[in-house]
């Protein structure tokens, strides 16, 4: 690696000196300082040059080109500036897109956070936002990652995708996909879960597509992340506390309001916290048919991490037991095999407890 950013190796020089003399590179200025070069570059030679300055200052720099591609789910900067990728068959190394350095990492996880409307610095050094086009960023800073900056970006699925689609890349046996249909038709409150990188969500996505059009559904997510493909779905958000530290919304809040939206459907894109209680509470009150995600490393602790869950909310384990019974039925458990991600159980609650 050198010492110079990658980021800055593709601009003509001529052009990097007017940019270091003027104005903060918003888009409409990348665009005039590559016009006024026309003449030397020629009309392809200045739409590149604008689409690369404006990946390189103002956007994803060497990241763009996998943040673009459909196949990748997940990129991830490490400190030292080696980019690995995620297209759905574990963590693979990108050298071509390698930042130079620290440095280089650093000022990358800055703007990013700044493009997601967050503060990352000294005193605020971890970032959890979200980029255009619905990809999650998350950032950390040293000392609390002590080799340099990380960055890790996860990006939505372009297209949701059908059971069928799932099933003929060989994530579910055919059995499995009648199996799945059932629970959605039957109105049977689910859980699908995995570790992470499993592809929860996806299947989530595919299996609320299959909701009747005469239902509302109601998704409560911490960061959009489910394509759902349902003609009467209603999006809840979660927010941070801005810079003074005051704003946030977290999923409690959410769930709850919610319910007051009548929902058909309730959805938690991932239950990890205190919403727990919130969410048992609703599918043991006649809220037919809900459904969220789950870490869990196998279909048997489900129980446990209800349980564990529940302890945040402040329920003791018999009352999680208790309403865990009747408001979950169906456990649905991914895994990563060599071959990819594949379902590994469909399990009444009561046979994994």
């Amino acid at each position: 690696m050198t010492g110079r950013p990658r980021s800055a190796r593709g601009i003509d020089g001529a052009i990097e000196e007017r940019i270091r003399a003027g104005t903060t590179p918003a888009t409409r200025v990348l665009q005039d300082v590559a016009a006024a070069d026309r003449a030397r570059l020629g009309e392809t030679g200045t739409l590149a040059t604008a689409v690369r300055l404006a990946d390189d200052l103002v956007g994803l720099g060497p990241l763009a080109p996998l943040v673009g591609d459909d196949a990748v789910t997940d990129v991830l900067v490490n400190g030292d500036g080696r980019v690995w990728v995620d297209r759905g068959r574990g963590v693979q190394r990108s050298v071509e897109h390698d930042l130079d350095g620290p440095e280089a990492v650093r000022r990358l996880a800055v703007r990013l956070a700044g493009l997601a409307g967050r503060r990352l610095d000294e005193g605020q050094p971890w970032v959890d936002g979200l980029l255009d086009g619905g990809v999650r960023l998350h950032a950390i800073l040293p000392p609390l990652a002590g080799d340099g900056a990380h960055v890790s970006l996860r990006i939505p699925r372009r297209m949701a995708r059908t059971l069928a689609d799932l099933a003929a890349s060989g994530m579910m046996t055919p059995g499995q996909r009648d199996r799945l249909e059932d629970i959605v038709r039957a109105r049977r409150s689910f859980v699908v879960t995995g570790g992470t990188g499993t592809g929860k969500t996806t299947l989530l996505a595919a299996m609320l597509a299959l909701v009747p059009a005469s239902e509302r559904v109601l998704v409560v997510e911490d960061v959009a992340e489910i394509a759902v493909d349902h003609p009467h779905t209603v999006r809840l958000q979660a927010r941070q506390a801005n810079v003074e530290g005051v704003g946030r919304v977290d999923l409690v809040d959410l769930v709850r309001q919610a319910l007051r939206m009548r929902p058909d459907r309730l959805v938690v894109g991932e239950v990890r916290g205190a919403e727990v209680r919130e969410l048992l509470l609703a599918l043991n009150t006649g809220h037919d048919g809900g459904c969220g995600t789950l870490h869990a490393n196998r279909a048997a602790d489900v129980p446990a991490r209800f349980e564990a869950l529940g302890a945040l909310a402040g329920m003791d384990a018999h009352a999680v037991a208790t309403q865990l019974r009747s408001a979950i039925e169906w456990v649905v458990h991914l895994r990563r095999g060599p071959g990819g991600r594949v379902v590994e159980a469909i399990e009444p609650l009561g046979g994994v407890a």
